[in-house]
């Protein structure tokens, strides 16, 4: 059996190369769904066909608790309006890049005949599948930090502005502009609710929703309590709220800094797995394993 387990691995990876083109080629009616994705953000997307027609032959259901925790985490990146779009090419990413490394498992086994590239790129795939369905969350994490790194600096200004005498609402348009990150387009769509005749109170309120953050949000809810109780007390709840943002900052600098140390680990770890693969692989293949 085990003189025929090569032969059998091969026939295995020859069929599903073949599947694998029979639904790139069926995925061609998915090109609609996929015209709006750009490479950059998702990489070789215009495979991603396979993943839809696999999700179609599968009848997956979107119910599950991890995909209602990814159409939040999605919503909160994209809008709620785009969120079960992206929800969906979540998925069909996640079951493209699995399905192509298996395949490529099964080709670098035919051509090297060994057997450890097979079961490297069926790890690789399981990987691919796990990485790719925390992409929101990983990307919401760096939305959060992003809008967090310029929070402190907003805060003084509103409190600057509103400090000299100027209403919350042209203090805010008049920060929301002063800049182009995350914060700023935030703080944008702020005023462009306001002017679409959303209330102000509601603008901040969801303004403090999409941010995430617990800061932003007790922040938010700052501010709709000024408006309530006047622009006096909003003046001082403002420079309070201040002055623990910029205690928050710099804690933050701090913990970023030990990620950053801790985080040189990984590539160190990766290069010696490397290595060993490099020393392990010539040993097994002279000893005819």
């Amino acid at each position: 059996m085990g003189s025929f387990l090569p032969y059998i691995l091969m026939l295995v990876g020859t069929a599903l190369a073949a599947v694998f083109l029979i639904f790139l080629f069926i995925g061609n009616k998915y090109s609609r769904m996929i015209a709006p994705l750009n490479n950059k953000e998702f990489p070789l997307c215009e495979l991603y066909g396979v993943g839809f027609v696999m999700l179609e032959i599968m009848h997956y259901k979107y119910s599950g608790r991890g995909e209602r925790r990814r159409k939040q985490e999605i919503a909160l990146i994209y809008g709620e309006k785009h969120a079960e779009y992206y929800l969906r090419v979540n998925a069909a990413e996640r079951m493209t890049f699995t399905f192509l490394l298996v395949v490529l498992g099964f080709a670098l086994y035919g051509i090297s005949g060994e057997w450890v590239m097979l079961v490297i790129f069926l790890a690789f795939a399981a990987l691919a599948y796990y990485y790719i369905s925390t992409l929101p969350k990983t990307t919401l994490e760096k939305k959060t930090n992003k809008i967090l790194d310029d929070f402190a600096d907003v805060v003084s200004k509103l409190a600057l502005l509103v400090n000299a005498g100027m209403i919350m609402r042209e203090a805010w348009e008049k920060v929301a502009y002063t800049g182009d990150s995350e914060l700023y387009q935030e703080m944008q769509l702020v005023c462009i609710n306001m002017a679409n005749g959303m209330s102000e109170t509601d603008a901040y309120a969801a303004f403090g929703t999409r941010c995430v953050s617990p800061e932003i949000k007790k922040f938010t809810s700052t501010i709709i309590q000024g408006l309530v109780k006047g622009n006096a007390e909003l003046v001082e709840m403002i420079k309070q709220q201040s002055r623990e943002i910029w205690d928050v900052k710099r804690h933050r600098v701090r913990q970023q800094g030990e990620k950053a140390a801790s985080k040189l680990m990984i590539p160190i770890c990766v290069m010696f797995i490397g290595i060993i693969i490099i020393i392990v692989v010539p040993i097994f293949a002279n000893l005819g394993m």
